[in-house]
């Protein structure tokens, strides 16, 4: 590619050449990895806009890998969570996992809700989803397990009326600390707006280990929180730990369903240097 260049274009200083050259490396960086983990430094797609590639399954009550009745599906480009071959809906929470473990990172996710709750769905997963990081294997879940052990970056949308944030955070099975006190406390609310209807929506997770994580919603930043860790109150928290060890400085990443159809369009990362 070098070399082309410096043909096509003989006349570029040095200076320009190396921009051009950077441009078309910063355009490669947006080309979905084949194999292996994303690259430091690069913006990395994981979902390839074709199929769930990368991606393992893991739907309450089914071993990893079932598809059960279709909820995990790509049309038209898009990575929809769907309900439409459902009667009804008996808890059959769903997580799809990506492949590896992240520890430093930016997550980024552009989703939105469409049509209606599938009939059986409890009142509070309305318009409801979640970027789970921090999580446990899929491996190492229970046949029978409603979520994985994880740090949950709740996704909500509005109904139309009342004020509901989104980029919440939710502990399964663990703990965080926030503004210097341990929370317990199993949902926090973000200082985000409310999105009410089918309007895309963008949130980025930012993350450091176990030191800091941020999330922000189109761009604004709408809760910090710190030290991730483990419940010890919570059997599967427990089985986790090792050495006593609670601070949660890597796991994997999840997309959830929670019996509202949601969407997402685009999922990609930025692994950190640090």
């Amino acid at each position: 590619m070098t070399t082309l260049l410096r043909r096509l274009l003989p006349s570029l200083s040095s200076c320009r050449f190396l921009a051009v050259a950077a441009g078309i490396g910063s355009s490669l960086a947006t080309a979905p990895l084949e194999a292996g983990q994303p690259e430091v430094g690069r913006w990395t797609p994981l979902f390839n806009g074709q199929n769930l590639d990368g991606w393992t399954i893991k739907i309450k009550g089914q071993e990893a890998g079932v598809n059960y009745l279709d909820t995990f599906r790509v049309e038209n480009g898009v990575l929809r969570v769907a309900y439409d071959r459902y009667e009804k809906f008996n808890g059959e929470f769903g997580h799809l996992f990506y492949q590896g473990r992240f520890t430093n990172y930016i997550l980024r996710a552009e989703y939105r809700f469409v049509g209606n709750q599938v009939p059986g769905g409890p009142g509070w997963a309305f318009r409801n989803s979640g970027l789970m990081i921090h999580g446990q294997t899929v491996e190492s879940m229970r046949r029978d397990q409603d979520f994985p052990v994880s740090i949950e970056v709740q996704l909500l949308g509005g109904n139309g009326k009342d004020k509901r944030s989104t980029a919440n955070l939710c502990t399964p099975g663990t703990h965080v600390v926030m503004n210097g006190k341990l929370v317990t406390q199993h949902c926090n609310d973000s200082r985000s707006q409310t999105f009410h209807g089918d309007q895309w929506v963008t949130c980025e997770v930012e993350v450091h280990g176990s030191r800091q994580i941020i999330h922000r919603v189109n761009g604004e930043t709408v809760l910090e929180y710190e030290q991730p860790q483990y419940d010890e109150g919570d059997a599967d928290a427990r089985a986790l730990m090792k050495d006593g060890q609670k601070l949660i400085s890597s796991g994997t990443i999840s997309l959830q369903a929670e019996s509202h159809p949601v969407e997402f369009r685009k999922v990609e990362i930025l692994v950190l240097a640090e």
